[in-house]
This record gives structure tokens, sequence and C-alpha cells, in this order.
């Protein structure tokens, strides 16, 4: 069986995503290699494929019990022979399971890298028969990366007590050039064998608010989506549970979750979320890595991330299915001082705590940038694409307004007080503050003092926006300085000129519109998901049941056509679905 006839047969699709079909390939020459592809890239079928093609056992690394369920649940409706062992299970299911595979009755076994520092895992390890080994959320293994655990750097070193070399393939959706040199320099990947497809997210649209009331925002959004999916991300878990209760009492069904629940309320609370029981997660990060539910429709920061690295993988937690979904991001500079609160509270050493706050000031360009914010963030992993189009930038119509002239007063008054000083105290020479501070600095006899008190309100803004266009550098570390940079240097020699937008006005988020047969198709789906305990998106993606509703298949090849639909799901579901199908249409006829 060629790779594409293994698509369509135990996964339902007719064409490879981009960058597929090349790690596929250099897999089935046992080549290792890297895989940078984008959240809902299809990571998971780079070494599914290769596993039901080659003889041997795929070992999968999954650093998270959820995912490891999720894609099992997923791989048994597919028809493919998988499992996998964790801290879930008693001793005598795991047991059964490595019999299982001894005896070549499994192609897929997944486990989490901590697992291979049990030395008696580790020999029983050595009787199976693994010829390709996967490290999902390679990430993990570089102390650069923003989610780094000492266990994935082990890998190696374990991996190769195995009695025959495997080949190896690393996996991730968020890694910048530095996190990519890393994996391939520890895990031994040649340079030639990193496969990396743009990471645009052409179904995501990326909405960022400032100065409106977040709570009032998302009552409003929700109530204009009551339908959809999503998941909300907070900080602390004070606000978590916070924003639960507020929805909740409102009428809005939400779960929680965060590290200081019990692994029973949190285990609950995700199936909840998984099975579409509860439509809204809200979380700490602790929540959603690996998280393989594909009707995600928004992912909504209440408060900012740590780095953009983190943002960018939990905002790709929307539209995994590629249905047109929004992730948005509510900034305030107060949310700030909490992850400054984390970097100076880790048990990071200095160097890695100076690289924090550098990912922290990165965060904070993104959010004064004027440009595409996609574009911004494929630029953070070094790439580019076009402007979206549809951003909460590219869509601002309104006309730039000429800020030369504040711009100029604000870089003077860095320039007089040497660079030495960070944005509160700039903004409040410029706004002639009496503080204590000031005064004692002798702040108040410079010429730039007070310069701007009739905007007070919009200095600190302006700076940020200065920054994040290149007109201003910081210094990194705990408390940043601002410096004038060579653009900036232009502008204060009226060499050139600086325009901006004033503030943003809120946008509300259109309602989309679901027909009915696509709600008849969700409750079924979810009828059948609930009598076999696995959640709903396994057995249907959302956008497999919108391609029913688009093609109305009326006979088995039919619905083979629809993306999604293989043989082992055709044969399960087919007769259900079709029936469902035919008396829509029938009823629709009667009208």
């Amino acid at each position: 069986m060629t790779p594409k006839a293994a698509l369509k047969h135990y996964f339902g699709y007719t064409e490879f995503k981009a960058g597929q079909k090349k790690v596929i390939d250099l897999l089935l020459e046992h080549k290792n290699t890297l895989a940078l592809l984008p959240t809902g890239g299809g990571k998971s079928l780079c070494y599914q494929i290769p596993a039901l093609l080659e003889d041997g056992l795929t070992l999968v690394i999954s650093p998270l019990i959820s995912l490891m369920k999720d894609q099992v649940d997923s791989l048994q409706q597919n028809g493919i022979p998988a499992a996998f062992i964790n801290s879930s299970q008693e001793f005598e299911t795991a047991k059964a399971v490595l019999t299982r595979a001894r005896r070549h009755e499994l192609k897929l076994l997944y486990i989490a890298p901590e697992r291979l520092e049990n030395q008696f895992f580790l020999e029983l390890l050595q009787t199976l028969p693994v010829s390709l080994v996967a490290v999902d959320e390679a990430h993990c293994i570089s102390q650069w990366g923003h989610d780094f655990r000492p266990s994935y750097l082990k890998l190696p070193a374990l991996l190769a007590q195995l009695p025959v070399s495997p080949t190896l393939v690393a996996l991730t959706a968020t890694a910048t050039p530095q996190v990519a040199q890393d994996i391939k320099e520890l895990l031994m990947i040649p340079a030639e064998n990193e496969v990396k497809t743009s990471f645009a997210r052409d179904n995501l649209t990326f909405k960022l608010i400032k100065g409106t009331d977040f709570e009032h925002y998302l009552l409003s959004y929700l109530k204009q989506n009551p339908n959809d999916s999503g998941i909300i991300y907070a900080s602390t878990r004070k606000k978590v549970e916070q924003l639960g209760i507020m929805l909740n009492k409102m009428g809005i069904k939400a779960g929680i979750y965060h590290a200081g629940l019990s692994e029973l309320q949190r285990r609950e609370s995700q199936e909840d979320f998984l099975y579409d029981r509860t439509p809204i997660m809200v979380a700490t990060n602790a929540f959603g890595m690996g998280i393989d539910k594909s009707n995600v429709r928004f992912v909504i920061h209440a408060q900012v991330p740590g780095s953009l690295e983190a943002y960018y993988q939990e905002a790709g937690r929307a539209g995994r299915d590629g249905l047109p979904s929004e992730a948005i991001l509510f900034y305030k500079d107060a949310d700030l001082q909490v992850q400054r609160f984390f970097i100076d509270n880790s048990q990071a050493d200095e160097q890695h705590r100076e690289f924090d706050y550098q990912k922290l000031q990165a965060l904070t360009r993104y959010a004064n940038t004027e440009e595409c914010l996609q574009r911004f963030l494929v630029q953070y992993f070094g790439q580019d694409c076009p402007d979206c189009q549809k951003c909460t930038n590219c869509t601002d119509t309104r006309e730039k307004q000429d800020i030369t002239k504040e711009a100029q007063m604000i870089m003077s008054c860095i320039v007089r007080m040497q660079s030495r000083f960070g944005k509160k105290i700039v903004a409040q020479v410029l706004a002639g503050s009496k503080a204590k501070r000031i005064l004692e600095l002798n702040f108040d006899q410079l010429s730039t003092y007070g310069i701007m008190h009739q905007k007070t309100k919009e200095i600190e803004t302006l700076i940020d926006f200065l920054t994040a266009s290149g007109y201003l550098k910081t210094s990194s570390g705990q408390f940043p300085t601002l410096h004038v940079t060579q653009t900036g240097l232009a502008v204060l020699r009226n060499q050139a000129k600086v325009y901006a937008r004033s503030e943003k006005a809120e946008r509300n988020s259109k309602q989309r519109v679901e027909s009915g047969l696509f709600e008849h198709l969700r409750k079924l789906r979810r009828q059948l998901a609930e009598a076999q305990h696995v959640p709903p998106f396994v057995i249907f993606s959302d956008q497999a049941l919108q391609d029913m509703c688009v093609l109305l298949p009326s006979n088995e090849m039919e619905f083979l056509e629809v993306k999604g639909v293989g043989h082992s799901k055709l044969e399960k579901y087919g007769t259900i679905f079709l029936d469902a199908i035919k008396e829509y249409k029938h009823d629709k006829q009667l009208e």
C-alpha cells in the first residue's frame, strides 16, 4: 500500500497537507527527521502513516496523558491497533499492553518521556520490535524553548540502549530557529532533514483588544456565539475561578482547569469539555498541550501569557479542523506584572531569566504593533507571509495620523535622561510628575519635563508603539531601560516621520449560522460518542459534518468522499449518518 492509499483507506483524506508527504518519505527511507508544522498541520499523520506501512512498532514519546488517550481513541476508530502506557493504568493493564506489543499486535505505542527513566521499563522496551520513534512536542528538549522538560534531555542516551537503532522523527508546532537548532543537535538530526512549512494559520483570525472591559466583551462575545466551543486562558488560578463562577452565574456552562485542582477534578473537567458536555473551558496554561479537540472555534486570552511561543501554541488550539476560528488576546500593561512575578520567582538561573524577559518584551511588541498580527507571529518564528487581511490591524480602516512631534518629544527625553531609565520614569518626566524620585534626580530641570502634560494618559501607549515599530528598543532584564535606535535618530533629526492610528474601538465578532442538518448531525455524533465513551470529535470532526451538509451523500461511495471518512468509519457509521441525511432531505421536501 502506498502512503496516499493508506491516507485514504484509514483516514479518509485524498491529499496530504503541506510537508506531510516529505516527512513520510524521509521516514520510509529510514532518515532521522525534524518536522516543523503548525498546529492543525497534521503532525501525527507524519508518523502514523509510516507506522502502518513499515514492519515493527512505532514508539510515540508524548508529554501528556490526555493526548495519548485521544490519539489512541482516534486510531482505534480508524481500525488501527494502538495503545498507551501511562501512570493512570494499573500494572496489569500496562503489562497486557506490553505483551500485545511483543506479539506484534500493535502498530503504535504511546508513552510519556518520564517512563524511559524507569530502568525496569527500559529493559522491557528492549524486548519490543521498535522500528520508529516519534518525539512529539519536541521543543520540550530545548532549554531555550517555552516548555522545557528535563526528562526530554535524557532521550538520546536512553534510546541508544535499544538493541536496534530505530528511525527518529521529532515534531513540534512552535520552534524559533534557535530551538529548532537545539532539537537537531540533541537528537542528531541532519540539517537537510528538517521539513518546515509555513507557521501561518490561514483559517485563524487574530484579534488584539485593548482599552475594553474584558468581562463585558466576553459575555457579549459568548452570547453572539452560543453554539461554539472555546478556551479562555488566564494567568492565575484565582482569575480562572472568578471567570468560571461569573460565566456559570450568567447561565453559560463553563468548566475550570488549573494545577490547584485534584487530579479527579481536572480529569472530569477535561472530559466534559472534550465530550462537548461543557462548551467553554476556563484554564491556566496547565491545560491544553496535546488536547486534540478539533472543533474549538475560539481561544481567548484574558491575560497576556509569558511569551509569543506560548501564545501561538495556545491560540493554535482553535480551528484544528481547518474551519474559520478566532484567537483573541486581551492586553493590559498591568498583566505584565504577573508574568514578571513568575519570572522573578522561577528556579531558572540568571541567564534564563534574562531570556524570559526578552520573550516578554517580544510579546509586548506584538501587542503594540500596527503590522499584520499573523505576519508578526510568523516572522517571529523566522519566516514571512503576506498580510492576512482579516486581523484587527489589517481590517483597521482609520487613517494614520502624523505623530512625529510626539515621537520627537519622547525620544528627546530619553536621550536627555542618558537612556538609563524605563518607560514609567520617562512617562512621568514627560507628564511633569512631582513624584519624590523625579524631583530627587532633578528631572524637573530637564527641558522635556512636562512637555506632554496634556497627553498624560497616552504617553506609555505611544512609547510601546514606538518600541514595537523599531524607533525605540529596550534593554533586557528585570528593569528594562529605553534606548533610541538608528531609525529613531532619523526621526529626531527630522529625516523621517512617524504615523500611527488612534486607540482602537471595540469590535464584535459576527455570529456564525449553522444549518439545521449540521445541528442534527452534531446531536447524533454526541449520542454515539457518549455510548462509546469517546470525545465527539473522535467520531467525526466538525469539518466532516459540514462536508456532509454540503455533499449530502446518499450512498456509501458518496459518503467516502467526505473529508475524514475512511473505510473503518464508513463501516461503523455510514448507515447511521446516511439514514440521518436521507431523513433530513425527505423532511425538507415536505416543507
